[in-house]
């Protein structure tokens, strides 16, 4: 059975799915207004130690670097337009395999060339995140992001992370007005 989060709640997925070994990130998202010009949401993942700044700059997963460097972390591809229902971009995990300097794998989500375009956050709609039980297909967490996020346009969706020997998933929902640079600086990317 799905938890749905509200955003900062956390669900522990090794106990909704106590075999865990792999797991889907899918995101989604409908374009509320706009202004000409499509709209390209690009999920993303930032794969980091304790101290919470990537474990190097290759464990910045998104529609450049598909694959982090050990394979546990697998970007499927970018959509451009997120047309039609259901999950827009998903980032597969390997949950067994993930070496332990890796505690923690944040999912921001960026607009495009958002300025020259001159979009943002407040012009999308039934924006979310949702976490998958890659073996067996079951939703285990989802989280709806509701806020009206009018001058952001980057957004760190959700947090996958080590308590001890369990894994978990924590609603995040954090604007950015700075962009995915803004974000990949924050967690220590060289941009």
């Amino acid at each position: 059975m799905s938890v749905s989060l509200a955003k900062g709640g956390n669900v522990s997925l090794s106990k909704q799915a106590p075999n865990l070994t792999k797991v889907s990130v899918a995101l989604g998202w409908d374009v509320r207004g706009t202004t000409g010009a499509d709209f390209d949401l690009d999920a993303s993942a930032l794969a980091t130690g304790s101290d919470q700044r990537v474990v190097s700059d290759k464990h910045f997963v998104f529609y450049n670097n598909l694959r982090s460097p050990e394979g546990t972390i697998e970007h499927t591809g970018d959509n451009l337009t997120g047309e039609g229902d259901g999950d827009d971009e998903v980032i597969n995990l390997d949950l067994a395999a993930m070496p332990p300097t890796i505690t923690n794998v944040f999912f921001p989500v960026s607009i495009y060339e958002a300025e020259l375009r001159r979009q943002t956050f407040g012009q999308v709609r039934n924006a979310y995140i949702r976490v998958i039980d890659a073996v067996t297909g079951a939703e285990l967490t989802r989280f709806d992001l509701s806020e009206d996020a009018s001058t952001e346009t980057a957004m760190v969706f959700g947090e996958l992370y080590r308590n001890g020997a369990e894994w978990k998933f924590r609603a995040i929902g954090q604007g950015y007005a700075s962009g995915l640079a803004g974000i990949a600086r924050d967690y220590g990317v060289n941009v």
